[in-house]
């Protein structure tokens, strides 16, 4: 069981554009209104929670797990892998976006959902955790994703080289360090994720 009661807390102000910071309901329009400056804005019920600007090795696993995904999912029309950034929403639109690092979208008769999709669409998410804001990877995230119908979420930590996986609200979660198996419905094997070779290519 995963605990959250070292983590702290996540990072909810942005000083951009003269916007105060005792802002507390952000909306869509508002996110798409600030200035590219590499961090990245999400909004869960009109809160604002702001990740630094990715780093080299975040992409270089986001890159790596996108193309391992990618390979075991073409062809079978179950699920299509995308990367961030990304629009995911849920209930109000206007005041709630996410940008899940990697995730998998469920087809439905081969064919993708309507964009922006829905979290309940989501078949897998997964974050590479930001040592600057963990809490927002590890709890606030999860929370909603599991909460919304996400199938199955990770959290890839690059420097404990392991994976937080959660698979359903109730579950308490396992930090995985030698690999990650991920059972899919409609799949005619599980994906697995040898983490050794994982790290091991994504970071060399």
């Amino acid at each position: 069981m995963l605990c959250d009661a070292y983590l702290p807390s996540p990072r909810r102000v942005v000083y951009r554009m003269g916007m105060p910071a005792t802002i507390s309901d952000w909306t869509v329009d508002m996110l798409d209104a600030l200035p590219d400056d590499g961090q990245r804005y999400e909004i869960i019920d009109g809160e604002l929670f702001v990740t630094p600007g990715l780093g080299e090795f975040h992409q270089d696993i986001v890159g790596a797990l996108y193309r391992r995904l990618h390979q075991y999912l073409v062809g079978h029309g179950v699920g299509k892998t995308m990367i961030s950034p990304s629009d995911v929403r849920r209930g109000d639109r206007k005041r709630n976006r996410v940008q899940p690092d990697v995730f998998v979208v469920r087809l439905v008769e081969g064919e993708r959902p309507t964009y922006p999709y829905e979290l309940h669409d989501l078949l897998l998410a997964v974050e590479v955790a930001s040592p600057s804001n963990p809490i927002l990877d590890y709890q606030v995230k999860r929370d909603l994703y599991l909460r919304e119908g996400v199938g199955e979420y990770w959290v890839i930590n690059p420097d404990a080289r392991n994976v937080a996986r959660w698979r359903g609200r109730d579950d308490p979660g396992d930090v995985l360090s030698k690999e990650v198996v991920w059972n899919l419905e409609g799949m005619p094997a599980p994906f697995v994720l040898d983490l050794a070779e994982f790290f091991a290519d994504a970071l060399s």
